[in-house]
């Protein structure tokens, strides 16, 4: 799609006068900022915190101004979710059947897609209705005709481009089309025929006109056969107008009949109708001779009925179906051409739904989608229907300069549209899954932009990014979480997620908080993750030690002092632990020295004693600083130690030179 060479729309925000007050402006993932400032800002003037906005002093007014302010709408989301189920069943359409045997497939989603649009106009048009907010009605009334509008260009689309309908069967499904979107006349039928005089309602001969201008020859029978029951003397009139009416033929695509054949009856109808007219058969009834004249086609007389026919796209299914029921699909462009041209004054400007529904009939579909992205204030309607049109091969030549062709550049727009939404995003990632070419690279730059307010939320990203084995924004998710909870004090959820990251560094900097807490409380806050570390304790040293250290405490725990000696000594004799936390490990080892059972042999002894001397020696001299109750502290344990490895050597060696003897 080229570019549009137009001057962008200016939008004047209330309550700021531009010549007088200077602006400032902050981007947001999806939106912007806009803030009144006294002075030009040096900087910005907004405090910004997950997505809400305040104004500092000297900035009394913040205006948000969105790209896309139909995603925060209740009813319109309902429009994404079902959509977005859609869209997913039909890339799940086998790629190895013929387009041609798909074509009933691609009928019934588009017809699906249109349900969804009638559901949610008909919810807000209710709605509209209730309320009393008249800004609130007069908001859900807009969205309502551009809905309309909507569901009128997909379903001639749908007509015109995926059942690609022959000629003959063309109209049957252009008057199905009208009469779908122009509904009224059921209404004004209803109350016409229930009211005391049928015959005497001002609006029983628009009803009946209406009838006949959209085909609908047996409703119109019935209505002009109240007049006829009540006017004995114009009773043949209103018999031979039955007649004709009875007698128009109808193409049926599935019948016997070929379209030749059908074209050769209809003329004779027509020729029949045109003698009525010349031989003054309805002259003393101007309704009745209005009637017959719109049988045989009379412009004239149809566009006398523009009220009744209301916009121009039904005149020319009105002027097709009394002048030429075989239309080609080919030819459908000079008559849609000339039926605006004759319908709208010569001073009216066609509007945007006009130029669109041309084109299409034109079959531009490039030129529809255009304007459909020009006209229409979101991506949604023209990536689901390129989308729809690109599985039917319609969009095969049509490639963009840039890279992606323009099922993925439309799909690629809404998709990002929707990551500024709190819980839509969620829709987008199928979407850009979708898109083979660009897609994943704009589901990588959008999923770091989600704010992770909350752990189930950051589950759900990182989930989707597991799946995709997007291994650096697992990386990224987790880092964020795990510094979220270490600044909260939850070092069993900072951990987690720091193991998930696989983040050496930051989990040596939780196990050394894991073991600071424990030298300050005597115990370990979340056991069970600790116990439960498996292989994931080998990421760093600390944490391998932090895992080994509660083992020892369980085997402790379990009187298994033997094995939870062994563990203790090669904690400090690997280099396990760090230096720094010896002194606890010893004083640890101070309980199983003094068991009545020799528990440490009289070599481990030894390497106990070796590891109490480096620590001494590595000991910095004594800060005058420093309190003198915590030195002394310090060296009642150095000697406790002392004295229970020296007891416990000398038991170890009468243990085992009796043993040796």
């Amino acid at each position: 799609m080229e570019e549009v060479d137009v001057e962008p729309t200016t939008t004047l925000i209330p309550g700021i006068d531009f010549t007088k007050k200077h602006m400032g402006f902050v981007w947001g993932p999806g939106d912007i900022l806009v803030y009144e400032t006294k002075y030009k800002p040096t900087g910005s003037c907004l405090q910004i915190y997950s997505g809400a906005a305040s104004a500092l002093p000297g900035c009394p007014f913040v205006h948000l101004v969105r790209k896309d302010e139909d995603i925060y709408s209740p009813v319109l989301r309902k429009l994404f979710n079902e959509s977005h189920n859609i869209f997913v069943g039909l890339q799940k359409i086998n790629e190895d059947v013929p387009s041609k045997n798909k074509k009933a497939q691609f009928v019934s989603i588009s017809k699906n897609y249109r349900s969804v649009i009638r559901a949610c106009m008909e919810e807000l048009q209710q709605i509209a209705v209730s309320t009393r907010d008249t800004t609130l009605a007069t908001k859900h009334g807009n969205q309502v005709s551009v809905l309309l509008a909507v569901e009128l260009i997909w379903n001639l689309c749908e007509v015109l481009f995926i059942e690609a309908a022959p000629a003959g069967a063309l109209l049957l499904h252009l008057m199905d089309w009208v009469r779908l979107h122009k509904a009224d006349v059921d209404e004004r039928a209803q109350d016409v025929l229930q009211s005391e005089s049928p015959t005497e309602h001002p609006a029983y001969w628009d009803v009946a006109i209406s009838y006949v201008l959209q085909g609908r020859m047996d409703e119109a029978r019935q209505v002009l056969a109240k007049q006829a029951s009540v006017q004995a003397a114009a009773r043949s009139m209103f018999k031979l107008l039955d007649s004709l009416l009875m007698k128009m033929p109808v193409y049926s695509p599935g019948g016997t009949q070929t379209l030749t054949e059908f074209d050769v009856k209809w003329r004779h109808w027509h020729e029949e109708c045109n003698r009525c007219l010349q031989d003054s058969s309805f002259t003393s009834n101007r309704h009745l001779e209005a009637i017959c004249k719109i049988l045989v086609g009379d412009e004239d007389t149809l566009l006398e009925h523009k009220e009744l026919l209301g916009t121009w796209y039904h005149f020319l299914v009105t002027r097709l179906l009394f002048l030429h029921p075989t239309v080609k699909p080919t030819e459908l462009h000079y008559y849609a051409q000339s039926s605006l041209d004759m319908f709208l004054d010569s001073r009216s400007v066609p509007e945007p739904l006009d130029s669109i529904l041309l084109a299409a009939f034109e079959f531009d579909i490039h030129q529809v989608i255009k304007d459909c992205s020009i006209a229409l204030n979101n991506w949604w309607f023209v990536a689901h229907l390129t989308d729809l049109l690109d599985h039917c091969k319609l969009l095969q030549s049509h490639n963009l300069h840039f890279g992606s062709n323009l099922r993925e550049f439309l799909l690629l727009e809404y998709a990002s549209g929707l990551f500024t939404h709190h819980s839509l995003w969620q829709l987008a990632v199928d979407y850009f899954d979708h898109c083979p070419e660009f897609g994943r690279v704009y589901l990588e730059l959008q999923i770091e932009r989600v704010p992770l307010d909350t752990e189930h939320k950051a589950l759900k990203v990182l989930r989707i990014c597991e799946q995709r084995q997007m291994t650096e924004q697992v990386r990224s998710i987790c880092k964020i979480m795990a510094k979220k909870a270490l600044r909260n004090n939850r070092l069993g959820s900072a951990l987690s997620w720091s193991i998930r990251a696989k983040d050496a560094a930051f989990a040596t900097l939780i196990s050394e908080r894991f073991l600071q807490d424990y030298c300050t409380h005597g115990t370990f806050s979340d056991l069970d993750l600790i116990d439960n570390l498996g292989p994931a304790m080998l990421l760093s040293d600390r944490l391998t030690f932090l895992g080994q250290y509660r083992e020892f405490h369980k085997l402790y725990g379990e009187n298994r002092f033997g094995e939870a000696a062994t563990l203790l000594l090669s904690l400090m004799t690997a280099k396990i632990a760090p230096q720094s936390f010896w002194m606890t490990l010893l004083t640890d080892a101070l309980p199983l020295l003094e068991q009545r059972q020799v528990i440490f042999s009289a070599d481990q002894t030894y390497e106990l004693m070796h590891c109490l001397e480096e620590l001494i020696a590595g000991k910095t001299p004594p800060n005058p600083d420093h309190p003198v109750k915590d030195e002394d502290i310090e060296g009642t344990k150095i000697e406790l130690l002392r004295l229970a490895l020296a007891r416990n050597l000398a038991l170890a060696i009468v243990k085992e030179g009796t043993v040796d003897d």
